[in-house]
């Protein structure tokens, strides 16, 4: 897996071997407790599986090993590309047909560059050996037994995860051919996984190895969209918002999707298998997880993330400083390349506790802005947010939230909701559930709910001055 450019601050990868280890070893420890909890493999009737979305895995299809390291949904290496795509024709077409506008985000362009830029991609791709997948089909492909596996290999993916490739079209379902021209890409030189429903029970094959080995994998659904299913958003008009690395808004608007015109995303939510997929608008934040993380690892301000309440609570309020965390640009419903992280309003009086409670605020803003974006394409405001992940976890981000955004947050006491979709997906698959409606109690005890604090002037004032701020970051990153 070489690399013929020298890495920079704009490049993540991940070892695709290193993943999948990964899941292997989850798989052994979850056993494990569940076997010391008193309980018998037996009982596990399948698994379901949840996964990064956009991040590109590229393997040689008669080897089955990886051409390069997998290239992280949040690497921004194509900045340049993106800008020769958007003006290339037709580039105004391609937001109707797949839903997700041209950015460094998709997969699209992180295929792009490596045929651009990797020998050993652009010769696979030459001879028709190459393989192209997200993380859902390189491990689905893996934990099957790869190339080697009795029956041949199993090369699928789900519509959750192929409609952030930019090479599906969201209507069909399909990969659509006026997309893959737009990019260049030849059919008959890459193989692209079938796309097969999310809840299925044999599409997704089984685990060949480990303690769980025979067992049916019957889920598959990007995190985002896992973790709307998790928080039961099956119904138009619920929304959730999942505070990990990135921060991911997902708002359910039926069996017909929505094409924003206010800077979000078009996605597919979730689809069962029963001929009627349903679909989300998204906006999403870059960091949200990973500003606390920065804080502790980059700047030492906490020492542990943990300890962010704490240290933000040191003081009454922001102290007037404001963190726009553009470290890989801004996403949703902005939408800027050329941005870097920015901190306005320093003075000499102020202390970390301000800028723990800005960086938390950064997350809180980003979510208030895509939410009117919501109700701007919906027509219809939400009146309460459902949230999980990481920094959910923080009492002050949620009620921060809250005031800033002027809506009641809803947080479930089990607040692994992606896992829980996952596992949704499977169970549905397999006749643990017949049908969501015997879903609406998972989950639906001890939720935390918090409520707006603030009045509309004090709110409206904060959220101009953050916009001020967002303003002033535009074109820091200039070619020069």
């Amino acid at each position: 897996m070489a690399t013929l450019l020298k890495p920079s601050l704009r490049w993540h990868e991940q070892d695709p071997h290193e993943l999948l280890r990964t899941v292997e070893t989850c798989i052994e420890n979850a056993t494990k407790k569940f076997v010391h909890g008193g309980l018998d493999t037996a009982q596990i009737r399948a698994i379901g599986l949840t996964n990064q979305r956009e991040t590109t895995v590229l393997w040689d299809k008669i080897t089955g090993e990886p051409l390069y390291n997998a290239i992280v949904w949040a690497d921004t290496r194509t900045k340049a590309l993106v800008r020769e795509l958007k003006a290339k024709e037709g580039s105004d077409r391609l937001l109707d047909l797949c839903g997700l506008p041209l950015s460094t985000y998709p997969s699209s362009v992180k295929l792009l560059w490596l045929l651009q830029n990797n020998d050993a991609v652009k010769t696979a791709y030459d001879e028709g050996r190459l393989a192209f997948g997200t993380i859902d089909t390189w491990l689905i492909f893996k934990l099957n037994g790869g190339i080697g596996r009795q029956g041949g290999p199993i090369y699928v993916t789900d519509p959750t995860n192929a409609s952030r490739t930019m090479f599906m079209n969201l209507q069909t379902l399909k990969y659509d051919e006026q997309l893959l021209s737009f990019f260049d890409i030849d059919r008959q030189k890459v193989s692209l996984p079938e796309i097969v429903p999310s809840s299925h029970p044999t599409a997704f094959g089984a685990l060949c190895r480990g303690p769980l080995k025979g067992v049916a994998i019957a889920g598959c659904l990007g995190d985002q969209s896992s973790a709307l299913v998790g928080q039961l958003g099956f119904k138009p008009g619920q929304a959730k918002n999942t505070y990990g690395t990135g921060c991911f808004l997902l708002y359910n608007v039926g069996t017909e999707p929505v094409i924003s015109k206010s800077g979000l995303l078009a996605t597919v939510a979730y689809d069962f298998g029963d001929g009627n997929p349903v679909y989300a608008l998204e906006g999403s934040i870059a960091v949200a997880g990973s500003g606390v993380t920065f804080l502790l690892n980059n700047l030492g301000l906490i020492e542990n993330s943990k300890a962010i309440d704490e240290v933000a609570l040191s003081v009454p309020d922001n102290g007037g400083v404001y963190f726009v965390t553009a470290f890989s640009g801004l996403f949703a419903p902005y939408w800027i390349d050329d941005a870097k992280g920015t901190v306005f309003g320093l003075t000499a009086h102020s202390q970390k506790g301000h800028i723990a409670r800005a960086t938390l605020e950064a997350a809180c803003h980003q979510t208030a802005a895509i939410l009117d974006a919501m109700a701007k394409d919906s027509g219809r405001a939400l009146s309460s947010l459902a949230v999980d992940g990481g920094l959910s976890n923080s009492d002050l981000c949620m009620q921060t939230q809250a005031d800033l955004s002027g809506i009641r947050v809803d947080r479930p006491a089990m607040r692994e909701t992606t896992s829980l979709g996952a596992a949704i997906a499977a169970g549905l698959a397999t006749g643990v559930w017949s049908s969501i409606n015997d879903l609406r109690d998972i989950n639906s005890t001890n939720r935390t709910l918090f409520e707006p604090k603030i009045g509309k002037e004090e709110r409206a004032r904060s959220r101009r001055m953050w916009e001020r701020a967002v303003e002033m970051c535009r074109g820091w990153i200039r070619d020069d």
